[in-house]
């Protein structure tokens, strides 16, 4: 190692301006030396503090790897492989953690404390000293002026003890400049140790934290970090897979045709499914606000059993807006809205107006909300239910001669512009069926799918002294047969149809007319029913409008000769009418309806009122 430069002692007393020159220059490097141990010690408390923040850090990661477990994650399923894996690394933090606090003490041991010690040690002692030195040399010089001073002719007295003060003086500061010197020389000793000393105890911490922690993880964590890459490079490799995949996914559902984002795009011949049992998609809600203003709002609305359920953008789940179970549809026209329709209540109070986005939504809408107003979805097969009744009621249109293709023609228009209003009438195709269906009901004759009697019934009842308008609605809405009968029930039914029918001495005439009716409805997509309630008496059927209680049709109970359920949907009933004509001979016509409860109780009903009839007049 290179010499020291040094202050010589033997010149401290002569104190001549080389040596003052020199101790300058002593003075100039105490006085650096100082300034970088104050930097160097902040630079080694930075980081002895980044130290300790790791301990807190490895501590917090530890904590919250555990907490990974506690998250409720709403799709967790499959993270028990990281639930484990990070348990495992959360212990490592721990171990980790200790050999960090550890470290952080030996680093305040060794590194931090020497520094601090030097500067307040070895270079505050050399600034005390500089300040002795500076006050003996004053003194020094003071005395040395007033011994300069003494007269020639001075007394001895005097002159001796101003001779005692300098030399006092001068030994003082001989004695502070022997100590300052000691001290400079030394410090350029010292500074190197003070140097080297925290390094050393910094190096030594890190080496042993490195030590010890090679020592507890090479071992134990080689498998467990050769299983844990190779389950991420798996999920890598499952990930570079699944985006490919949906890459091409991406672009085959880009590369459609222009129609897809089209809406009506086939509204000439939409492919309509008739056989949904559920359905769902947007919708438009028709809302009133104070009886004047009219809003729409889109909602997105699905079916769920027998529930239409409506949830709002954003909203984690449904809500119910209407019970489809016996419930009626139908097409209603919306100021200036296309595609609207109206699901009532099965007691005939107006339900909600939705429209669809398009005429395919449209009639796929009105088909489900149809199918599952008949609760197909509560058999085991709802789906082959739905399809074997669309077929069925395909099968009861016969195939179409060219002058049943002509009449098709010329009533389709009128059909697709007319099916929502009152008294719509279509002409099925001619029937080439089997001899026994003939000779139940005509081929080609008319079905009526709203309450009007037969022109000869309208016209006596108008003879009579009792008017009744157009519509079969009597003035008032009181029933006199029913104070005095001994039966009276209501029943809940809607309309679906009627037709002559060439006799009644079977109930297979009613089940022909159900299938013939349900068919046509089918076939020209007819989904309006009238509801009405059905009130048996010992006298009369009598048909009376929920809304207005008026009479729209009434039959003598004497005159029904046929009435049956349904062999399988119990909740169609049926009754034939035999009605005499003013030719002398008399009509047989059918009514079809659809109960809210079983058939069998109104025929039940009518048969009890027959059987009261048969009673009165033996009496």
């Amino acid at each position: 190692m290179p010499a020291v430069d040094k202050l010589l002692l033997e010149e401290a007393l002569q104190d001549s301006p080389q040596t003052r020159s020199l101790l300058s220059v002593f003075e100039e490097d105490a006085g650096t030396l100082t300034d970088y141990t104050n930097q160097l010690l902040q630079a080694m408390q930075r980081v002895y503090g980044a130290q300790n923040e790791m301990c807190l850090a490895t501590q917090q990661l530890s904590k919250q790897l555990l907490a990974y477990e506690k998250q409720n994650f709403a799709l967790g399923k499959g993270d028990e492989e990281v639930v484990s894996t990070l348990h495992y690394f959360s212990k490592v933090m721990e171990e980790l953690n200790g050999l960090h606090t550890e470290l952080g003490k030996q680093l305040a041991d060794t590194m931090v404390l020497p520094v601090i010690q030097f500067r307040e040690k070895d270079l505050t002692e050399v600034s005390t000293l500089k300040d002795l030195f500076g006050l003996a040399s004053n003194e020094h010089d003071l005395s040395m002026a007033k011994y300069s001073r003494l007269p020639k002719k001075e007394n001895e007295r005097v002159k001796t003890e101003v001779g005692k003060e300098v030399a006092s003086a001068r030994r003082k500061q001989h004695l502070s400049s022997l100590q300052y010197y000691c001290s400079l020389n030394a410090l350029q000793y010292r500074k190197r140790v003070a140097m080297m000393d925290p390094l050393i105890g910094f190096a030594h911490g890190q080496i042993n934290f490195f030590k010890r922690g090679a020592e507890m993880f090479s071992k134990s964590m080689d498998g467990f970090l050769s299983s844990v890459t190779g389950m991420v490079q798996s999920i890598q490799v499952d990930l570079e897979a699944e985006a490919d995949k949906m890459c091409v996914s991406q672009q085959e559902r880009l590369s459609v045709d222009e129609s897809v984002y089209t809406q009506d795009s086939d509204v000439a011949t939409p492919q309509i499914n008739r056989n949904l049992i559920q359905k769902a998609g947007y919708l438009n809600l028709r809302n009133k606000t104070r009886l004047v203003t009219t809003t729409w709002e889109r909602l997105y609305f699905f079916t769920q059993g027998g529930n239409l359920m409506c949830q709002p953008r954003g909203a984690v789940a449904g809500g119910l807006i209407q019970d489809l179970d016996n419930c009626s549809v139908m097409a209603v026209d919306c100021e200036d809205r296309r595609y609207c329709f109206q699901i009532s209540t099965p007691s005939g109070k107006p339900g909600i107006i939705l429209q669809a986005e398009s005429r395919k939504e449209y009639e796929e809408w009105i088909c489900a909300v149809n199918n599952i107003s008949r609760q197909i979805y509560l058999t085991d097969s709802p789906e082959a239910v739905a399809i074997k009744l669309n077929q069925t009621a395909l099968q009861a249109v016969t195939p179409i001669t060219s002058f049943g293709k002509k009449q098709e023609s010329s009533f389709s228009s009128q059909n697709m512009k007319n099916s929502d209003t009152e008294n719509d009438k279509i002409v099925p195709q001619a029937a080439d069926s089997a001899p026994d269906t003939e000779e139940l009901i005509a081929p080609g004759t008319p079905i009526q799918f709203d309450i009007v009697l037969p022109a000869s019934v309208f016209l006596d009842q108008n003879r009579g002294s009792r008017r009744t308008n157009p519509f079969r609605e009597t003035e008032d809405a009181s029933f006199p047969e029913a104070e005095d009968s001994l039966l009276q029930q209501m029943f809940i039914v809607r309309f679906l149809g009627s037709m002559a029918v060439k006799t009644d001495h079977t109930t297979e005439v009613i089940y022909e007319a159900m299938r013939q009716v349900l068919a046509a409805r089918a076939i020209h997509n007819i989904f309006r029913t009238t509801e009405s309630h059905l009130m048996v008496t010992s006298q009369t059927l009598r048909l009376i409008d929920p809304q207005t209680q008026v009479s729209r049709a009434c039959f003598e109970l004497t005159s029904v000769t046929q009435f049956a359920a349904h062999k399988e949907n119990k909740r169609l009933v049926g009754f034939v009418i035999r009605v005499p004509e003013s030719t002398g001979e008399e009509s047989l016509s059918t009514y079809i309806f659809e109960s809210n409860s079983e058939g069998e109780k109104i025929c039940y009903a009518i048969n009890l009122g027959k059987e009261i009839i048969e009673v009165q007049k033996a009496h």
